[in-house]
């Protein structure tokens, strides 16, 4: 798909994957909004960069886990320009809690991850799904995690939220096929990240000991396979693992 006067929603605009990923979007030639939970500085800082690249940039605020915001941002961002191409599912949270402590991982830590991580993104498919169907070529990229398809990562909750929403990718991949494109990224560890500072220092430290490149996973690299993902026109129900090449996310 050429990406020449598209329009990309990226959720989690705020955060630096998110930035990122709208920054490429925009410097490939899509007009793009970004939506926030509570921080409207980092929002307008991504906004600046995508008018750096030329193209219009939006922020809208967003709190994926309340249906009645998901719609009200959903009429902002499609009244903005009139349409929309791309769905960029982005936006996450987590927290850092070891596997073996069940107690601390109390039902409503649980809630607040499946239902931002899983439910937010579903929500925001459905409302958005006519409008991606409207031109025949629309895109939605979910943003995963290595942490999705083995055990691993911030959280109990966050591993098993990640994996539910790889496979949502491939369900919506059917259910919106052939007028919508549905494909994943699962990232490794992304250092410099806030997501990142969340987890503790020894975690870390196992990761990058088990990267055969050496290194993990970019914002940079998340963003330019983000575009990729938009301009092919023959990829649907996929999921690319970026993270310098950890064994476990080698299937």
């Amino acid at each position: 798909m050429d990406l020449n006067g598209k329009v990309a929603f990226v959720t989690g605009g705020s955060g630096d994957i998110g930035k990122a990923i709208a920054q490429a979007l925009a410097s490939a030639g899509t007009d793009v909004v970004v939506s926030y939970v509570g921080d409207a500085g980092r929002a307008n800082a991504a906004v600046e960069a995508i008018r750096k690249t030329g193209r219009q940039g939006h922020a809208v605020q967003l709190d994926q886990r309340d249906p009645k915001s998901i719609d009200a941002c959903v009429e902002k961002v499609i009244g903005q320009f009139g349409r929309l191409d791309i769905l960029v599912n982005n936006a996450a949270w987590n927290i850092g809690i070891p596997f073996s402590d069940l107690e601390t991982l109390t039902s409503d830590i649980w809630d607040r991850v499946l239902e931002t991580n899983v439910r937010g993104p579903f929500l925001l498919c459905r409302a958005l799904a006519p409008e991606l169907r409207r031109h025949k070529a629309g895109r939605i990229i979910n943003i995963a995690s290595l942490a999705g398809l083995a055990p691993g990562g911030s959280s109990i909750a966050y591993a098993a939220s990640k994996s539910a929403l790889i496979h949502l990718t491939h369900c919506l991949a059917v259910a919106l096929a052939p007028d919508v494109s549905v494909n994943c990224i699962a990232p490794g560890l992304v250092e410099g990240t806030r997501m990142a500072g969340r987890l503790p220092e020894d975690m870390k430290q196992s990761i990058r000991s088990q990267t055969i490149l050496g290194r993990t996973g970019s914002a940079d690299d998340i963003a330019q396979m983000a575009v990729t993902y938009c301009r092919a026109d023959s990829m649907t129900g996929q999921t690319v693992v970026v993270d310098g090449g950890s064994p476990i996310g080698m299937r």
